[in-house]
């Protein structure tokens, strides 16, 4: 591998084809390895564009919390964040990778500090899924019975909660997208890993 060299750069900042070189190696030694691309191929170059990704969203994230200063409350955990598989989905690999650490996080609570959800998200939410975060109806024998709707006063609560942490990840990534297209610079061989102009796009048209 390439040890020098840049592969972006945030702002004033740089992100060198040494620091995509160290993450990798952190990788390919970790308990994940085997599920890495062979060195070499279309997919492990891909691999280090989304290193490259995380790498400059890390930068982004680091430099907001240096201009947001000491956070004013609690920090959340990872877990109250991305609670399970769906969470990371939603909000993508890369913004879930700047969660893994209390300093993005603390950046996730004040950028989504001000995210609401209204009344009127939640009656509809619940119109269209009546019977989620219902209680589940026992029918003897161990079988479980058919959903039944929930009244609306009795899941507000939980719905809210839901739909306000859903659109917190929505927003911070809407914030952390437009932050990383305003302030980096990526390299030739360091695009965007779906970036159509770059040769090892696989989903070309």
């Amino acid at each position: 591998m390439r040890s020098v060299g840049v592969a972006a750069t945030v702002g004033a900042e740089v992100v060198t084809v040494a620091d995509v070189d160290a993450r990798e190696r952190a990788l390919r030694t970790g308990g994940g390895a085997q599920a890495l691309p062979r060195p070499g191929t279309a997919e492990a170059r891909q691999l280090r564009r989304w290193i490259t990704q995380v790498l400059v969203a890390e930068q982004v994230v680091a430099a907001e919390a240096g201009a947001l200063g000491a956070p004013t409350g609690p920090t959340p955990t990872e877990r109250d964040v991305l609670p399970d598989e769906v969470a990371r989905l939603e909000i993508g690999s890369v913004a879930a990778a700047t969660l893994s650490g209390p300093l993005g996080r603390a950046v996730f609570a004040r950028v989504t500090a001000e995210v609401r959800v209204d009344e009127g998200q939640v009656r509809d939410y619940h119109r269209r899924n009546p019977a989620r975060f219902a209680a589940d109806p026992a029918a003897g024998g161990g079988w479980r019975g058919a959903p039944v709707s929930a009244d609306l006063a009795d899941v507000r609560p939980v719905i809210a909660a839901h739909l306000l942490a859903v659109a917190r990840r929505r927003e911070y990534r809407r914030w952390l997208d437009a932050r990383c297209a305003d302030v980096a610079v990526l390299a030739p061989g360091y695009e965007h890993p779906g970036d159509p102009r770059q040769p090892d796009n696989t989903h070309q048209h």
